[in-house]
């Protein structure tokens, strides 16, 4: 498969051997150039032999000399170079099946790419890997790969994913561990589905392939799952359940690999009405991206963050923190330490319940600038409103449902920042700082 050159970066080592936009990429080094893993990993030699076609069907080879992992500068139409990989399963907890309809089209696209796994941390289920893509992962060591595994018990699998091949994918895994791949895991937990004997089950099989990493997450439950498989959320008792089991799984990780390994997500701990894990449990956060120890990192942050605070800030302040409901009691808390030393500042905590997907869905990062606007409207808010950037998509500018920051600023009539989830961006915010990057 070839690929067009739509640019050439001005100065680039391909600009100066001659290569121009239209110019097809056939090989590197004699490799067929199929997409931006085969690009980017032949390209990081220091020689390279390059073959192309011109516009007019004319081939031709050129070498190039240029810096040990220096980029050759071709940029093509897009950045993985030919079309992303949709899923192709059925899963019986899909959220992307949950959403109502009218919302952005790409909010609809169920990835399933190996590419975006190894690039941007996406999670896969090995479901759609071609044999060319397994070796290839092998071959080029394209290392850590995350995964969503779910259960190990194949037949299991099948009837949770939608999909008769999802058994059999798991041997992938077994190929991988032999090739020394490292392997992130995920597994979205169904109460009385995957839970309980089954997820003892997987993590023993987990254990003995050696994976880096595993976070069990519970499943997402909207208030549009008509025609679809019923599923509950998890109740206190339930949610108990499973952190006993990862609890008692991940002190058999750290006995046997030195690794505690396998995290429950916060959510488990908010559900079961249990006190968050120290910040020594969870290592180097290696589930972050998946809610693992989310707020227990923002609580050593912060609390750091405040250590080091040299003078409070005399000028009085009024802020509001809204939040997703799972979330405000924490963030109240951090809240009353903060006055503790700041005594002129004035805050409070507004837990926004998603009206829009319904009331099952606490989390902040799925609240709507709709739910924000209807539930902000009728409050003092002070001189600021700060919202987790997870509400926004990765652009900054829209909510779930499409509406902008720009409209609910002017909708409640003061700033609202989105503030990441770090403690130190978020003492500065409640201060009323900018941050140190904005400030010239």
């Amino acid at each position: 498969m070839a690929v067009v050159i739509t640019a050439v970066v001005k100065n680039s080592p391909a600009a100066r051997a001659g290569i121009c936009a239209g110019d097809v990429l056939l090989s590197i080094n004699g490799q067929e150039i199929i997409d931006v893993l085969d690009y980017r990993f032949y390209e990081t030699d220091p020689a390279v032999e390059l073959r192309l076609r011109s516009p007019a069907g004319e081939e031709r080879s050129i070498r190039i000399r240029k810096g040990q992992y220096e980029s050759l500068g071709c940029e093509f139409e897009t950045y993985l170079m030919d079309a992303q990989h949709h899923c192709k399963n059925r899963c019986m907890f899909c959220f992307i099946d949950q959403l109502p309809k009218g919302l952005r089209e790409t909010l609809y696209f169920k990835d399933d790419d190996s590419r975006l796994s190894f690039l941007f941390g996406n999670y896969i289920t090995l479901t759609n890997l071609s044999e060319h893509e397994i070796e290839r992962i092998i071959r080029m060591h394209i290392s850590p790969i995350n995964i969503s595994v779910h259960t190990t018990n194949p037949e299991l699998r099948v009837k949770m994913m939608g999909n008769r091949f999802a058994g059999e994918a798991l041997q992938v895994m077994e190929r991988f561990a032999a090739g020394k791949i490292e392997m992130n895991c995920q597994l979205v937990l169904c109460p009385g589905v995957n839970d309980g004997p089954e997820l003892e089950r997987t993590l023993r099989d987990l254990l003995a392939l050696r994976v880096a990493s595993i976070a069990a997450v519970p499943v997402g439950v909207t208030r549009y799952r008509e025609g679809l498989c019923p599923i509950e959320p998890y109740r206190p008792e339930q949610a108990a359940a499973v952190l006993e089991v990862i609890d008692r799984w991940g002190e058999r990780f750290l006995r046997e690999t030195g690794e505690r390994t396998v995290y429950a997500a916060d959510e488990f701990y908010l559900a079961a009405g249990r006190a968050l894990p120290p910040p020594s449990y969870y290592g180097e956060y290696p589930q972050l991206e998946n809610g693992v120890g989310l707020m227990t990192s923002l609580r050593a942050e912060f609390e750091d963050a405040l250590q080091g605070l040299e003078e409070p800030p005399r000028a009085p302040r009024r802020v509001t923190l809204a939040t997703g409901t799972a979330a405000a009691s924490f963030l109240r808390s951090l809240l009353d330490e903060l006055r503790g030393t700041c005594h002129n500042l004035k805050g409070q905590v507004v837990p926004v319940p998603n009206d829009f997907l319904g009331h099952t869905i606490t989390v902040a990062g799925l609240v709507t600038g709709g739910d924000l606007i209807r539930r902000l409207k009728e409050i003092p808010l002070g001189d600021e409103v700060l919202i987790p950037a997870v509400m926004l998509r990765h652009e900054g500018d829209l909510f779930l449902d499409g509406v902008s920051l720009e409209q609910v600023q002017k909708e409640l009539g003061v700033r609202v920042r989105p503030v990441k989830n770090d403690g130190y961006e978020l003492l500065d915010a409640i201060l009323g700082r900018e941050p140190e990057w904005q400030n010239p």
